[in-house]
């Protein structure tokens, strides 16, 4: 199982943890009180991409263990460093409810031999177990849609000994859709009633003359 040490910090300041390689972080959970620790920046990147958020990690707090959940992780938005971590303490003797990745394997005949579209409806299942029989990740085997329009619901999918679900039975995880051709739209006809035509001549506003109007001759006195 993974494990990751803490050490308690008391009064230093985030902006000196960091510099020195660590990240603030605190563990807390129905029976243990918030305790605010620093950990190794190296180390946790190592143990929060094994276990993510659905998986135990062992936290060594001095001579004391618990058994926790990295419950969340605050990174900085355009650097992507990790700038705080929360630890959740699971109690002992009791089952939790995660929401663990799901993994897809398999081929789906109905996308190789049909060409239908394979649409990943959920990317987590929600599961209840004891924090040991956790697991990483949930396999989804796909190659059962065969035809189009097929789909997985969740009760469909195997889960390890020891795990039951939490998501709705009914939720589809994936579902094979049909494609579709792309039909071009004919051009518009032109409605030429619907244009004005311009007239050759100007029209000639009462009192004016045109330019090939004539002159008329003066009156002789």
């Amino acid at each position: 199982m993974l494990s990751l040490a803490v050490e308690r910090r008391a009064g230093a300041k985030n902006e000196v943890l960091r510099k020195a390689g660590k990240i603030p972080a605190v563990f807390y959970g129905p029976k243990e009180s918030s305790t605010p620790v620093a950990v190794s920046m190296v180390e946790f990147k190592k143990v929060w991409k094994k276990a993510g958020e659905s998986s135990i990690v062992i936290l060594k707090d001095g001579t004391n263990e618990h058994e926790v959940l990295i419950h969340d992780v605050d990174v900085h938005p355009v650097s992507g460093a990790v700038r705080h971590a929360d630890f959740y303490v699971i109690e002992k003797g009791k089952k939790v409810q995660v929401h663990t990745p799901i993994v897809f394997a398999g081929i789906s005949p109905a996308v190789k031999d049909k060409g239908g579209i394979l649409v990943k409806v959920l990317r987590d299942l929600e599961i209840e177990a004891a924090p040991r029989d956790l697991p990483h990740e949930i396999s989804v085997d796909i190659s059962g849609l065969v035809e189009l329009n097929s789909a997985i619901h969740a009760k469909d999918v195997t889960l390890p000994n020891g795990v039951s679900l939490v998501t709705k039975p009914d939720e589809i995880v994936a579902s094979i859709a049909e494609a579709r051709e792309e039909v071009e739209e004919a051009p518009q006809a032109i409605d030429m009633s619907a244009i004005e035509v311009e007239s050759k001549g100007k029209e000639v506003k009462e009192g004016e003359a045109t330019a090939d109007a004539v002159p008329a001759k003066e009156e002789k006195k």
